[in-house]
């Protein structure tokens, strides 16, 4: 089980186990968060996914792609820490993983 701490935009913390399957994005929907928008479903084309990974969870990440780096161009609320949950695949090595669900994502 993989450990997520989800702070939605009212500021409220919530802990959640999930399995390693599927994206982030499908991992925050299906736990109830529905301050994550995800309009797309997982295409990477709108950027209504868009959180905030805590800095010292961003190392166990991936790298962005080019298609991810430009849509987040696009967010509002763009800091250090964004990405796409729909383009961070579930795996073992999140587990603790902390993130924030920026307003009007």
């Amino acid at each position: 089980m993989i450990r997520l701490k989800i702070e939605n935009p009212a500021g409220e913390m919530r802990e959640i186990g999930v399995q390693a399957e599927g994206s982030l994005m499908e991992a925050i929907r299906d736990n109830g968060f529905d301050e994550l928008l995800a309009s797309c479903g997982g295409g990477c084309s709108c950027g209504t996914c868009h959180v905030v990974i805590d800095t010292a969870s961003f190392s166990q990440l991936a790298a962005m792609s080019a298609d991810e780096d430009s849509l987040l161009d696009g967010c509002d609320h763009r800091e250090k820490g964004s990405r796409l949950s729909c383009q961070i695949r579930m795996s073992d090595e999140l587990d603790g993983l902390k993130l924030r669900i920026p307003p009007n994502s």
